[in-house]
């Protein structure tokens, strides 16, 4: 791959970061990840307390790619036809005409996922895996670049629905915002005293650039070695003992593109252990079910993928730079 198109990439990631970082305040893991999870083409879920910034967050990125945006507010009563759209009968011209629902963005937030029932959130499963979305027999596809961002509050259960295994699957990512710390919140003030800094945030890539970029991304070369300690980590989720379900495929394929992207945006051309174990949590964590009895012994899927990065061997560093060579 080109040095010129991994220049590039992390030139246009770089701007990116620090346009939401007017808004966004020591977050850059966050906005790092949510990056690559752009140039994946995947879906990110963004799980925390209410007040943190997770829908900031997603409009700050939303505002600086230059992209269509809509968000949609995840309620008990809302309809799948709400989200994909509907026909509506058009009395001047007597025919019915479609009229497309907030999901026909190409950056769309999905506030509080999971206060949408299931038949909701299974409205969204066609849109997240294959960019469409049928209505009344008619299936259409979704504008590209297309991302889904979709935060959800872990601390209220009442009148929630939680995400069911296949949903959790189609997100690329799960992240925490995380509280800020003293010096971050001075800062926050600050920036906040006045105005909101979102309303002044504008593009700084456009979507065909953006597509562009994603192309380039799996470019990025991965060793041999690096994928097979791809595929060991993934398949050592599926026998430990304390794991009801391992990674999936798809799971394994979310960790191969995600290190791509991630090497991509830190101006390298090539993979190392270090994004993969890096990245291993925020991909794989919400995907693993732990055992009924693990579960009652407080022991967490965290937990175990932490024994799995911590027991399995990494390829040294210097096999890897000679098969790059």
């Amino acid at each position: 791959m080109a040095d010129t198109a991994i220049a590039r990439i992390r030139d246009i990631g770089l701007k990116v970061k620090e346009n939401v970082n007017r808004v966004i305040v020591g977050k850059d893991d966050a906005v790092e990840l949510a990056l690559a999870a752009i140039l994946c083409e995947g879906h990110l879920l963004i799980e925390d307390v209410p007040g943190i910034g997770k829908t900031m967050l997603a409009k700050s990125i939303s505002r600086s790619l230059g992209c269509s945006f809509r968000r949609i507010q995840c309620t008990p009563d809302l309809l799948p036809s709400d989200i994909t759209g509907t026909y509506i009968y058009n009395q001047k011209t007597s025919d019915f005409e479609f009229r497309p629902g907030p999901i026909m963005a190409q950056v769309v937030l999905a506030d509080e996922i999971n206060r949408a029932t299931p038949r909701t959130q299974s409205a969204l499963l066609e849109a997240m895996q294959e960019q469409q979305v049928t209505a009344e027999g008619e299936t259409k596809p979704l504008p590209r670049p297309f991302l889904l961002m979709a935060t959800q509050n872990p601390i209220e259960l009442e009148g929630t629905f939680p995400l069911p295994e296949a949903q959790l699957d189609r997100f690329l990512l799960k992240i925490r915002m995380g509280y800020p710390t003293p010096e971050d919140d001075r800062i926050i003030l600050s920036r906040f005293r006045q105005s909101d800094p979102l309303e002044e945030l504008a593009p700084v890539v456009t979507a065909d650039e953006l597509l562009q970029i994603q192309a380039k991304t799996h470019q990025v070369h991965i060793a041999a070695d690096v994928e097979d300690y791809i595929i060991r980590l993934t398949n050592a989720t599926r026998e430990h003992t304390t794991l009801q379900l391992g990674a999936s495929p798809r799971a394994m394929i979310a960790l191969y593109h995600t290190t791509q992207a991630l090497a991509a945006l830190r101006g390298r051309a090539f993979v190392i252990p270090d994004d993969v174990k890096y990245t291993a949590p925020f991909v794989l964590v919400h995907r693993l079910i732990p055992r009924a009895e693990s579960h009652l012994r407080g022991q967490t899927a965290e937990e175990a993928l932490g024994e799995i990065l911590n027991s399995v061997p990494v390829p040294v560093e210097e096999e890897v730079e000679t098969e790059r060579g």
